[in-house]
């Protein structure tokens, strides 16, 4: 009986070494795999901040040039209101006929323009020497953009 007990008692301890060997395996096999999704995060998480990096200077070098265009775009515009504010002078030096006569010539749009710019005084006799079917068009424009 004795020795039954100690057979049992061995087989117990054998089985256990089993049970704990195949344990420690699967640990092993479960940490392997973990170094490896972790080396896999590792690398993507550094493609990931690369790229972030290069999002970043793509972000800085576009709002540059965003800057540089709105810089030359303004430029261009103080140039264009110069040459009008020039031209309505120009306008605003000749008899009112001649200049209603000459604005009634050029497109709605540089018209308006030129008028806008003109004391509203010799803006209001130009207009008043011009064709009625211009003279109305032109002044429902100039009310239409000073809303």
């Amino acid at each position: 009986m004795r020795s039954l007990s100690i057979l049992i008692i061995v087989i117990m301890m054998v089985l256990n070494a089993y049970a704990e060997d195949d344990i420690f395996i699967k640990v092993e096999e479960q940490s392997k795999e973990l170094a490896q999704k972790e080396e896999i995060i590792k690398q993507e998480m550094a493609r990931l901040e690369a790229l972030k990096k290069e999002v970043e200077t793509d972000i800085v070098k576009y709002t540059d040039l965003l800057k540089q265009i709105d810089k030359s775009l303004k430029l261009a515009e103080e140039k264009g209101n110069k040459r009008l504010k020039h031209i309505s002078k120009a306008y605003e030096a000749m008899p009112p006929e001649d200049a209603a006569s000459r604005l009634s010539g050029l497109d709605e749009k540089t018209a308006v323009e030129i008028l806008l710019k003109m004391n509203s005084k010799k803006a209001g006799l130009v207009i008043g020497m011009m064709e009625a079917k211009k003279a109305t068009l032109l002044t429902k424009k100039i009310a239409k953009l000073k809303k």
